[in-house]
C-alpha cells in the first residue's frame, strides 16, 4: 500500500510539472524565477555570474530524470490489479533509481555551490526555491479558480 501512495505521489507530481510548464509560460516562469532566487538571495553581481552556471546545469540535469520520470511513470496503467508483479517490482527499482540520481546530483549541486556562494546563501536559496513553488501554485490555484 505505502509503494501505490508513493508511486500515485510521483505521477501526480509528474502530471503536474507537464501541465505547468509548456511553452511560453515555461520560459515566462524561468524569468519570474531567475528574478526571485536573485532578490532572495542578494547575489552580487559577481556572485550572479558564478551562480548562474552552477544552477542551469543543476536545473538541466534534473530536468533530465523529470523527463525519464515521466517516460516511464506517466501513462502508465493506474489499475494496480492489471500490473503484474514483475512490472510492479521494474517500477519500483526505477523509482528507486531516480531517486538515487537525484540525491547524487543534489550533493554534486551543493559542493559546487559552495565554491560560489555562502552556506547562507545556499539555505536562502532553498527557501527561495520553496516559496516560489507555492506562490507559483497559489497563483495557479487562484486563476482555476476563476474560471
Amino acid at each position: 500500500m505505502k509503494w501505490n501512495k508513493i508511486l500515485l505521489t510521483v505521477l501526480a507530481f509528474c502530471f503536474t510539472m507537464v501541465l505547468t510548464a509548456q511553452g511560453p509560460a515555461r520560459d515566462r516562469i524561468k524569468t519570474l524565477k531567475v528574478a526571485y532566487i536573485t532578490e532572495q538571495l542578494g547575489l552580487t553581481p559577481t556572485e550572479a555570474q558564478s551562480f548562474w552556471p552552477v544552477y542551469n546545469a543543476h536545473e538541466e540535469q534534473l530536468e533530465r530524470i523529470r523527463k525519464k520520470e515521466r517516460e516511464k511513470f506517466v501513462g502508465v496503467q493506474t489499475d494496480m490489479s492489471v500490473i503484474t508483479d514483475e512490472q510492479a517490482n521494474d517500477m519500483v527499482n526505477s523509482f528507486v533509481f531516480l531517486q538515487q540520481q537525484k540525491h547524487e546530483i543534489e550533493e554534486k549541486f551543493i559542493k559546487d555551490l559552495r565554491t560560489v556562494i555562502s552556506n547562507k546563501k545556499i539555505i536562502l536559496l532553498f527557501r527561495a526555491e520553496n516559496n516560489f513553488k507555492k506562490r507559483l501554485l497559489q497563483e495557479y490555484r487562484n486563476k482555476r479558480g476563476q474560471r
